[in-house]
């Protein structure tokens, strides 16, 4: 059973990232600007934001952090966001969700450029991705690609079945694997909630990608013998004995999964440093664009 290290993987693809901020600063160019809005002080999301911001550091982006309050309007979100699209200097951006209540999501991720849209949310972009062009994968599916491909992963002709159909995971990912190319080309089940006999489904899986966000849901008996398995699920569980009060825990259950399984993604330092990485390497994609757009 192999290991699919994401944290490995992802320091691996920031050293390069880092080596190829190097080359633009060598040159004289200006160094990729990510920007990130938080509205509100929901802990989860600012630790994630916190995170983003302390990466790009490292790999030598600039940043900058959008605080918003948790009272903020509609209007108000929108008006910042078209300042960013205006700005110049800010090659990419995102926005860190869940958002408030009183703002409609769709609404704002529909308001930011397609071009700095690095979370590849916004519908052009995928669509574009649908379509085998040239565009942002969001985050999360392309850390995925990422480390089926360089951990070598046979993905042609396989069975995926992706247990999720979120826009921001289970939905692209069953797009994704069904593409042309590596990773690709296997056969896709997309199944969710509403999925009957979901057991059956899955233990004809060569692939079982899971998004739901169920504590342990995957266990051995629904996973066939070296099946791969990517757990993107990743919940915080009360437990008392634990230093923080609570464990992080993905959709799988680990322990008995990995017993099977021919590899397994990690929960905590599995698919979430990936989604890190794939930000930055967008990012990077947005400024490398915005270069060859000024040129002609």
């Amino acid at each position: 059973m192999i290991i699919l290290d994401g944290k490995k993987v992802s320091n691996e693809i920031k050293d390069e990232i880092a080596a190829e901020v190097q080359k633009m600063k060598d040159r004289g160019e200006k160094v990729p600007h990510l920007a990130a809005v938080l509205v509100g002080d929901d802990g989860a999301s600012l630790t994630y934001v916190g995170s983003k911001v302390r990466s790009c550091e490292r790999v030598g982006f600039e940043s900058t952090m959008v605080r918003m309050s948790n009272t903020t309007s509609e209007l108000e979100l929108l008006k910042k966001i078209h300042e960013l699209n205006e700005n110049d200097d800010i090659d990419g951006f995102i926005i860190q969700l869940p958002l408030p209540e009183q703002i409609n999501t769709q609404k704002v991720l529909m308001a930011v450029n397609p071009d700095k849209d690095v979370d590849g949310f916004h519908p052009e972009n995928f669509g574009k991705m649908a379509l085998d062009m040239s565009t942002f994968i969001p985050a999360t599916p392309f850390g995925i690609l990422e480390l089926l491909e360089r951990y070598d992963v046979e993905t042609k002709g396989k069975h995926t079945v992706v247990i999720g159909r979120s826009h921001i995971v289970g939905r692209p990912m069953s797009i994704l694997m069904g593409r042309r190319g590596f990773p690709g080309n296997s056969t896709v089940t997309l199944t969710h909630s509403h999925t009957k006999n979901i057991t059956q489904i899955t233990c004809q899986a060569d692939i079982i990608i899971t998004a739901l966000g169920q504590p342990n849901f995957l266990k051995a008996e629904m996973v066939k013998d070296d099946a791969v398995i990517i757990d993107v699920g990743i919940t915080r569980v009360p437990d008392e004995n634990a230093k923080r009060g609570y464990v992080i825990t993905g959709d799988v259950d680990f322990e008995n999964v990995s017993k099977k399984a021919s590899h397994i993604t990690p929960v905590p330092g599995g698919v979430g440093p990936m989604t890190i990485a794939m930000l930055l390497k967008n990012t990077l994609l947005a400024r490398e664009r915005h270069i060859m757009a000024n040129r002609k």
